[in-house]
């Protein structure tokens, strides 16, 4: 117990020391502490409201009794059914952004002598110990005041619950993470794995939106058949470890004591699997440690002899070889096609719901190059030693960056314009071309803005070996520093909307407006990239050695 205290404490003093070595590190801590206090509160107060239950004043016995039960057989329904998928998604989530922590890896501690079950143990507790596994368990025994009006049993059993919920969240996190770092150990099965999570991760935050668009659009919409299979569906939820913590007040205030033991039978098994199967994945890591990688025989140049022979040429072509091979980065072939297809899916033959798919693509398409030196690592070492300025690195990534959206976004626009029959009447025809343009200029200020803050905000990525596991203490600048990303490129595309309302405001004619639009966005976005490379450029030459040394302090962290 003393061992897995002390992890506990290390896991708090690198924490510590990370917030100390770094003011955005704080700054960005504090930040998510706010994030974090503003849900909890909101689940406090969405839990007061419903404390009060339904209105029996005035109804009989026997009427006040049915009304209570049904409004505690949907208030059942909706909860586990939503704690079912907020597990599914805080695992996914955990799986693709924050991972295991490289600082607390098993790895780490090989030279210690600690004992398997006792260093995982060690490992469970720390990230119980950390801020979201608090904030999480507060926020559950406050939702208890949401079942006042059941009475004070299953608020106390609410209660009780709510640290169960979260250490199955965490256990179940956990496990899935260790399979996919210990068994996914081909570079391909990698990639592939990773860009799976991701598509899940995406597919689980569109769900409700996709579920509830289609129940508006079907007709004839009968609540009696979506409550049975409501039902239904909670009530196999409710016998597995997705959502058996949250089924118990109902139990207590059903008084089914049996099942309530049973559930929490299902719990402690789930506990106890999990635990088994992180241990047994750090032994088989240990053992296959050790073998020979494989090797790949490669003819040629590859991507070096399509580029120029010059160093931004160079730099562009291991690019491209990154791209090509880093399951990192290869999210991002995938992602704007999702996204034209979840908006597809819920536009109701609206093609300006698709359309404007290109928009938000363009704001999430560059914040994996918003990071990119550090996903560059050592390889950026090497060009810094080669004495490659700032202008010939921005170009290079510029280069390959640009060239590889606006393809792809006019691909897209192509095949829209086909799957929506668009291209057949001048108003579509128009739509398309419009939101094709403001498409392209957020991308690209997105690009512009990402080569300045890349220089700038970095923070510490996944091992390319490991792609699921991140920095110990480093959680609040990977949640900060992307959304600094997405926010900036909104407000570089402030003009475009300037123009949009003068536009608005001074010409009726809206085809002329549109019009204007779509050219004032691809102008916004070309100015901005060109000034972020210029003044990308400029910082990488200024910052060239801290950039050199926050890499290394990076690297370090991810053996």
């Amino acid at each position: 117990m003393t061992i897995a205290l002390n992890i506990v404490r290390l896991r708090w003093a690198l924490t510590f020391a990370a917030m100390r070595k770094s003011v955005w590190q704080t700054v960005g801590y504090v930040v998510c502490l706010a994030m974090g206090a503003m849900c909890v509160i909101g689940v406090a107060a969405g839990a007061f409201a419903l404390g009060f239950g339904p209105d029996l004043m005035g109804s009989p016995a026997g009427q006040a009794s049915a009304a209570a039960r049904d409004y505690a057989s949907v208030t059942r329904c909706v909860v586990v059914i939503v704690a079912a998928c907020l597990l599914l998604f805080v695992a996914a989530i955990q799986l693709m952004l924050i991972g295991e922590g490289s600082s607390l890896s098993p790895k780490k501690f090989e030279l210690y002598g600690i004992e398997d079950r006792t260093l995982q143990f060690g490992l469970l507790l720390a990230g119980l110990s950390g801020a979201p596994a608090i904030g999480g368990t507060l926020a559950f025994a406050l939702w208890a005041m949401a079942y006042r009006w059941m009475g004070p049993v299953p608020v106390l059993v609410a209660v009780v619950a709510a640290p169960l919920a979260v250490v199955t969240m965490i256990s179940i996190s956990r496990m899935i993470i260790s399979l996919a770092t210990s068994m996914v150990t081909s570079t391909r099965g990698r990639t592939m794995f990773y860009i799976v999570t991701t598509v899940v991760s995406i597919l689980l935050c569109q769900m409700p939106s996709i579920v509830l668009n289609s129940s508006v659009e079907s007709e004839g919409f009968d609540t009696a058949a979506l409550m049975a299979g409501g039902t239904m569906l909670a009530d196999i939820l409710a016998w597995t470890p997705l959502a058996a913590a949250f089924q118990l007040p109902f139990d207590a205030f059903a008084g089914a004591w049996l099942p309530l033991l049973g559930r929490l039978a299902v719990l402690a098994l789930t506990w106890v699997v999990c635990f088994m199967v992180c241990t047994w994945c750090l032994r088989r890591e240990r053992l296959v440690a050790g073998r020979d990688a494989a090797t790949a025989k490669i003819k040629g140049i590859g991507a070096f002899s399509w580029m120029p022979d010059s160093p931004s040429g160079a730099i562009s072509a291991r690019l491209l070889i990154s791209m090509r091979r880093d399951p990192r980065l290869s999210v991002m072939f995938l992602m704007p096609l999702l996204f034209v297809v979840i908006f597809g899916i819920q536009s109701h033959g609206l093609s300006v719901m698709i359309w404007q798919s290109l928009t938000w693509m363009g704001l999430f398409m560059m914040m994996v190059e918003g990071n990119g030196l550090a996903y560059d690592g050592g390889g950026f070492t090497m060009q810094v030693l080669a004495g490659v300025r700032g202008r010939d690195d921005r170009f290079g990534r510029v280069r390959v960056y640009a060239t590889f959206s606006l393809v792809y976004i006019l691909v897209l626009s192509l095949g829209i314009f086909v799957f929506t029959g668009d291209w057949r009447t001048g108003d579509g025809l128009a739509l398309g071309l419009v939101c094709t343009g403001i498409g392209i200029g957020v991308v690209f200020a997105g690009l512009g803005l990402a080569e300045v803050l890349s220089c700038v905000l970095m923070y510490p990525v996944p091992s390319i070996e490991k792609p699921f596991s991140s920095p110990q203490g480093r959680l609040a600048a990977q949640g900060f520093f992307p959304f600094a990303h997405l926010f900036g490129s909104v407000i570089l595309m402030l003009p475009t909307g300037i123009v949009a309302l003068v536009l608005g405001l001074t010409v009726g004619d809206a085809t002329v407006v549109l019009a204007g639009v779509g050219v004032g966005a691809l102008v916004n976005g070309v100015v901005a990239l060109l000034v972020g490379s210029w003044l990308g450029g400029k910082l990488m030459d200024v910052r060239m050695v801290k950039i050199v040394q926050t890499l290394e302090s990076f690297a370090s962290l991810q053996k």
